[in-house]
């Protein structure tokens, strides 16, 4: 049974869902949370480009800042899979949150998550099993073939931030006809001035 709670939105007062309430009324924080999260992803691989471009540091010993204190967390893969599983479902969970133009840039950086979490999902897997693809000494995903882990990943996080940004725009800064969801808190109005 899901979880309820009484709110009130205008004159209606009745009982929503944890889902409607985060995509309602709670949106705007919910969306504060999660970008908290992506922005310390980010800084994450951010770190780890600079531990291997500017600092010269070789790349196994390039753990981003939660890998040199957790090896683990990197080495098993578990710290960019639970990243990749967190993100999947948030951008499906706060879906509904968004209508229109923003719902659709939000859906188009959902169908890229989604491919991203299936790359890590084959490297956690691989992990798991201690078997790696292709006879490689560390996990591979299947565009790893092509592009280096690395650039591979930062070109990942980019490829589904950049249209996640254009949708919560386009969600704060609704187009003519294009209103916010209802009882959404994001939205941001001009105030009309008193005559």
């Amino acid at each position: 049974m899901p979880a309820t709670v009484a709110c009130s939105i205008g004159d209606t007062h009745r009982k929503m869902s944890w889902l409607e309430l985060i995509n309602g009324p709670w949106h705007k924080y919910s969306l504060w949370v999660y970008t908290a999260i992506v922005l310390a992803h980010w800084a994450e691989h951010l770190a780890q480009t600079t531990q291997i471009y500017l600092l010269g540091w070789p790349i196994p010993e390039s753990r981003g800042v939660v890998g040199l204190w957790i090896p683990w967390v990197v080495t098993s893969e578990a710290l960019h899979y639970g990243y990749a599983f967190v993100m999947l479902v948030a951008f499906w969970i706060l879906r509904t949150g968004f209508v229109g133009r923003s719902r659709t840039w939000w859906m188009i950086a959902f169908w890229i998550q989604f491919w991203h979490h299936i790359e890590h999902a084959l490297l956690q897997g691989q992990a798991l099993l201690q078997m790696n693809l292709f006879g490689s000494p560390v996990p591979l995903s299947i565009a790893q073939l092509v592009i280096p882990r690395v650039e591979l990943h930062l070109f990942y996080n980019a490829a589904v931030f950049i249209p996640m940004v254009i949708a919560m725009f386009y969600h704060m800064f609704p187009l003519p006809g294009e209103e916010a969801h209802h009882g959404c808190s994001c939205a941001w109005t001009p105030r009309r001035a008193s005559a």
